[in-house]
């Protein structure tokens, strides 16, 4: 071998992320801490900063999904609520005795009183 030096690869090169400080290895920061550093730097007044993990409501319609299913259901039983998105759904969800249905609206999380 002569005195060349050796060659780095890119694969080889120690990572960047990790930093080691004496023993300990940094330790990542929460979102909290994060958002509370960002506030403090001195932004233009026409940046656009995100500082609510909080987003703002939605103008769609949520989706509404069979309860027996699962599949996409555009039709509501009157009587009970629960969705069905066929013939066969309907005809089981008026099978079914009312603590069932009780449970299967508890289970989407509607507050209507089955009666």
């Amino acid at each position: 071998m002569t005195g060349e030096p050796e060659k780095l690869h890119c694969f080889k090169v120690e990572n960047k992320f990790i930093v080691k400080s004496g023993c300990k290895k940094r330790m990542w920061r929460s979102l909290k801490q994060i958002l509370a550093t960002d506030r403090a730097l001195p932004w233009p007044n026409d940046a656009v900063l995100y500082y609510s993990i909080n987003a703002p409501p939605t103008f769609k319609p949520t989706k509404k999904y069979s309860d027996i299913s699962g599949l996409p259901a555009p039709y509501v039983d009157r009587h009970s609520k629960l969705y069905y998105s066929n013939a066969d759904e309907f005809a089981t969800v008026r099978s079914l005795p009312m603590d069932i249905t009780a449970g299967y609206l508890q289970l989407r999380g509607a507050t209507t009183i089955v009666g």
